[in-house]
């Protein structure tokens, strides 16, 4: 049975918000951050262990993971065949744990 993602509404919306954002700014930049960022989402199919667990997740059992690309954080975690995105937000927000 092959891996699947998934993301959280609160994270979804989270996604678009911030992809608007930039492309208020610059429409090429926006598409842009949004490729290489769910290209790198794609990526966790094949590789879903890739990243550190996450360093803000409370009492992280080592299936919560994150990285940063293009100034912004994307945490997901990673149980049987799930990959799960859960949150995305900029670099310079501060981090909260969960």
């Amino acid at each position: 049975m092959a891996l699947h993602i998934k993301w959280s509404r609160h994270a979804l919306s989270e996604f678009a918000t911030l992809i608007n954002h930039i492309e208020n700014d610059s429409p090429a930049n926006a598409a842009k951050v949004s490729r290489g960022l769910l290209e790198k989402i794609d990526s966790l199919l094949t590789h879903p262990e890739q990243c550190a667990p996450d360093k803000y997740k409370l009492n992280n059992d080592g299936s919560f993971r994150a990285f940063e690309l293009h100034r912004l954080r994307v945490s997901y975690r990673y149980a049987g065949r799930e990959i799960r995105i859960v949150r995305v937000r900029h670099t310079r927000m501060n981090p909260k744990t969960y």
